[in-house]
């Protein structure tokens, strides 16, 4: 039987015996995973994650399971790109050439890999010592992979093929200046047609595809473009036996079939979502996690013996009888591999020394994580904007919730903070609209539903809907008028098309300046502290 694991990523060989085992004998197979890194090639200030623990955990993890006969894969389901300043300032070479020492096999691409020019993601390729792999991304120009589609390896006798995949979001939340001459073509049909094209060639034992696609609960993905749940049910049963994903940055634990384990804590036990037969797994984001999978391969059926959510240094708060916490350890403590940390360190005190000091002062948190401006309005998002609309002179502005990517803490605020919350180097921009023509374009983003990168953050605009209808617009308090002209701040990515957002750039009236997002950012600071958060709060 032909078992077929469906990573975004390629995988190399690793403890191959010198003779193939019996055929009838058991085979064992064990999966290492992380996703969603985006930057944290260092710990953090607790001394959380970090790829020099992470590789402690990788080796012991390894040896052992190579000692007990298993053939090891050690995949990525991409987004290595884009999160801290540190990583952001030298294009994530710290973070390529860190997994490099840790041992990975392969990685999907996932979106953030085209946060920055073509030309960055070759030489990212050159740092790497293992495969980029994405069969769904195509060059419209020639129609070739721009990556390879996927490797097939051999381990302990066993036959092993890796698809890699990518979301078609990307296409829309991709920055256009870098993607416009590529398709990502749907995973379904391609997967399809790849599988049976690796069936003939390769016969393979196992198929793995890792995938940045995304995890959604019994396939309801909303605006999001369709992910790893409805891959594994588009597929014929059991032509890909396991999902290595990312993306939607999560722990995929399940409580029970559709339903996920809201409770799940580090250290905790974690279920895998299985859907037409394909385990799908994800490891969170940030290396906060290592994935172990372990299986039984005997006379063709594929058994998962184990799984496991492995933290890396992650604290959790212990509740004491006096109605206090403390933080405490998830799990033993892993020491940093101390020949990784010292080459990383190096990194970390280059990118350090670009980003010191401090700019300015707020007095209360300016909200920015994930979980709440792609849900509802935010004073960070408020404050953004409050400083592209200086930069510009617009009456409002706009920008989309997954552009803030990061809060700032009360209290002193560095550069770094404002790198963290605007690391994409999107350009400050600004259009003239008339007020019948700022309508028609309300009426589209204002619309934009939670849950998703596109949901619409706003400052000195309001509007009404009725039965999902756009039926008022107030800007700075006054009802619009249709002749009148009003200046709207906007960001290059979102006036590209980004997010899935109207194109603005090639129309009359729009004009994109030279300032990117963070130095505007960063001089509204210079410029207002100590910043006010209650001016910024939500109406």
């Amino acid at each position: 039987m032909r078992i077929t694991l469906l990573f975004c990523f390629a995988f190399s060989v690793l403890g191959c015996s010198s003779l193939p085992p019996s055929l009838d004998a058991p085979q064992y197979l064990t999966v290492l995973h992380t996703n969603d890194n985006h930057g944290r090639f260092w710990h953090n200030d607790k001394g959380e994650y970090g790829m020099a623990a992470r590789k402690t955990l990788i080796d012991s993890i390894r040896a052992k399971a190579e000692k007990q006969g298993h053939a090891v894969l050690l995949l990525s389901g991409g987004d290595i790109n884009t999160g801290i300043p540190e990583s952001d300032l030298q294009f994530a070479e710290p973070d390529f050439k860190g997994m490099s020492h840790i041992g990975y096999d392969a990685m999907a691409l996932g979106n953030h890999e085209f946060d920055n020019p073509l030309s960055v993601l070759r030489q990212q390729q050159q740092w790497a010592s293992f495969p980029f792999l994405s069969a769904n991304i195509v060059s419209k120009a020639s129609g070739e992979n721009i990556v390879d589609g996927y490797k097939v390896f051999n381990k302990n006798g066993l036959t092993i093929a890796v698809i890699g995949l990518t979301t078609t979001d990307t296409a829309k939340i991709g920055n256009p200046e870098y993607i416009s001459q590529l398709e990502f073509q749907d995973p379904v049909a391609v997967t399809a047609q790849l599988t049976e094209k690796i069936k003939a060639r390769y016969n393979p034992d196992i198929t793995i595809a890792v995938t940045h696609m995304g995890h959604y609960v019994d396939g309801n993905h909303g605006i999001n473009a369709p992910g790893d749940v409805t891959l594994a049910r588009s597929l014929p049963h059991n032509s890909v036996d396991m999902i290595i994903g990312g993306h939607s940055q999560e722990p995929v634990c399940m409580r029970a079939l559709n339903k996920t384990d809201a409770h799940f804590q580090p250290g905790r036990a974690c279920q895998p979502d299985r859907q037409n037969g394909t385990w799908i797994m994800q490891a969170h984001e940030w290396g906060k996690y290592v994935g172990k999978a372990e299986f039984k391969l005997e006379k063709g059926q594929l058994t998962l013996l184990d799984y496991q959510l492995l933290p890396v240094n992650l604290y959790i708060e212990q509740s004491h009888a006096d109605g206090t916490t403390t933080a405490v350890l998830a799990n033993d403590y892993i020491a940093p591999n101390p020949e990784l940390q010292a080459f990383l360190a190096k990194f970390q005190e280059k990118g350090a020394q670009q980003i010191e000091g401090q700019i300015g002062y707020v007095n209360q948190r300016l909200e920015g994580d994930r979980s709440k401006v792609r849900f509802q309005q935010t004073n960070l998002a408020r404050v953004i904007i409050q400083a592209q609309m200086n930069s510009t002179g617009a009456d409002f502005g706009i920008v989309s919730g997954g552009g803030v990517r990061d809060s700032i803490a009360a209290g002193k605020v560095s550069y770094k903070d404002i790198l963290k919350v605007q690391p994409f180097k999107n350009k400050v921009a600004y259009i003239d609209f008339k007020g019948h023509e700022l309508w028609q374009y309300l009426a589209t983003v204002s619309r934009f539903p939670p849950d998703s990168g596109a949901y619409l953050q706003y400052h000195n605009i309001r509007f009404e809907h009725h039965n999902n209808k756009l039926v008022n617009v107030f800007i700075n308090g006054e009802a619009i008028d249709a002749n009148k002209t009003y200046r709207m701040s906007i960001n290059s990515f979102n006036a590209a098309g980004g997010d899935g957002y109207p194109v603005l750039t090639d129309r009359a009236g729009f004009v994109s300046t030279d300032e990117t997002d963070s130095h505007a950012l960063k001089r509204f600071f210079a410029e207002h502290s100590p910043v006010d958060a209650a001016l910024f709060a939500p109406q």
